[in-house]
């Protein structure tokens, strides 16, 4: 996810929508340009992240417990030999507590030199543009050029409610606030007339030390967050919810279309973000993914409220409007059972099987691995992460 990092309707099917595993074979395949400046992706060896939640599954545990642990994953990731972390943005719940990204990640960049530090995402309608932009500078700054920026409208009622802000506002304000922000990072000053940030012009000090178009991300899980993406020039961040085949022929297919008609040129390969767990044992792996996969899937129904009928009546959000209908329908078993299968778990060599036919399906990817989740001890997730790095990661950094 921050995001609405889980975004819905799931599409239910008869395939495992996750490609070969032990037991189930590969599944068949079933304008207006203000953004100037982006510029054709050069080849790179795939990217692979870890994106944190902070989760304090159904509250059975201590803040203190979720915060500590999410801090000592991070501590190890540089040396894990990860690309980059990405902590996400949410609020007042235990679904997941990281209200200041920005705020996380400069604690790391004292504790790490390489790994780049993104956001997964900064949730623009909940946050002032100027402070955005300060914020991220400023750690751009303090890491030695390492900040990386996503950022997303939000899915939650919970969250607007709190905030006090509209949630039929979403789309415009995500609109206006986010191309107030990617234009400052470039000029080094902010300006706006719009609706709901009017802001006279404005020096950012410390100046910001480069552009953000070649490290810029945004959420795009609805068609119109996907098509607001591509118009930025951002790279796609999504979260995996249905079976690869659907991404790759429906939200891969229409962000690459949309991207060439604003830029005339190739969209950069997409981010990914999946649920991990990594086991030498298949039958051991299975098992605690599908406990800990199916928890986490189940908070996000409830954090979204997607069994509500209430996006029928918020503007900007007829994608989701089905939800609740579609899952009354399959039911939560069958539709938790399906979110399960397109994520990463199993064995080393099972993990990568999957990720290569996804690679054969989709072509190159970015990569996200959320490992600590679901009710999980932070000591299982260590040692899941640690195997992945040792045995899953070399490979897929030498695509």
């Amino acid at each position: 996810m921050a995001s609405a990092h889980w975004s819905f309707p799931v599409r239910v099917t008869s395939c495992s929508g996750n490609g070969p595993t032990s037991s189930t074979p590969p599944c068949p395949g079933a304008s207006g340009t203000w953004c100037s400046g982006v510029d054709p992706v050069e080849e790179q060896a795939v990217e692979v992240g870890i994106l944190a939640i902070f989760q304090n599954y159904l509250g059975r545990g201590k803040d203190e417990d979720v915060v500590r642990g999410e801090m000592r994953i991070a501590e190890q990731a540089e040396d894990l030999g990860l690309d980059k972390y990405w902590p996400a943005e949410h609020h007042f719940t235990d679904y997941s507590a990281i209200p200041d990204n920005i705020q996380f990640l400069t604690w790391l960049a004292g504790k790490t030199s390489t790994i780049r530090l993104g956001t997964a995402a900064v949730i623009v309608p909940w946050n002032n543009p100027l402070r955005v932009v300060e914020k991220i500078t400023l750690l751009d700054h303090l890491s030695g050029g390492r900040a990386v920026l996503g950022l997303g409208r939000g899915l939650s009622r919970i969250e607007y409610e709190h905030f006090g802000i509209d949630m039929g506002e979403s789309r415009e304000r995500f609109d206006e606030g986010a191309r107030m922000i990617i234009d400052a990072l470039d000029s080094g000053e902010i300006s706006g007339d719009g609706k709901f940030y009017p802001q006279p012009l404005t020096p950012i000090r410390p100046r910001p030390l480069s552009g953000f178009r070649d490290r810029f991300y945004a959420v795009g899980m609805s068609p119109e967050s996907v098509e607001q993406c591509a118009q930025l020039g951002a790279r796609l961040m999504t979260f995996s919810q249905k079976p690869w085949e659907l991404y790759a022929q429906e939200t891969l297919k229409e962000y690459q279309a949309a991207f060439k008609k604003y830029h005339g040129i190739e969209a950069p390969p997409p981010l990914t973000g999946d649920l991990m767990f990594c086991h030498q044992d298949a039958a051991k792996a299975e098992e605690m993914a599908k406990e800990y996969m199916s928890n986490y899937f189940l908070t996000i129904i409830r954090h979204y409220e997607i069994m509500s009928d209430h996006f029928k009546d918020v503007k900007g959000y007829d994608y989701y409007a089905t939800s609740g209908e579609l899952f009354a329908k399959v039911g939560i078993e069958v539709a938790a059972q399906t979110y399960v299968q397109v994520q990463s778990f199993g064995t080393p060599e099972q993990i990568l099987e999957k990720l290569r036919w996804r690679r054969e399906l989709m072509g190159d990817f970015e990569l996200n691995m959320v490992s600590f989740y679901g009710g999980m001890d932070v000591d299982v997730a260590e040692q899941s992460l640690q195997l992945f790095s040792k045995e899953v990661l070399p490979e897929l950094q030498g695509w």
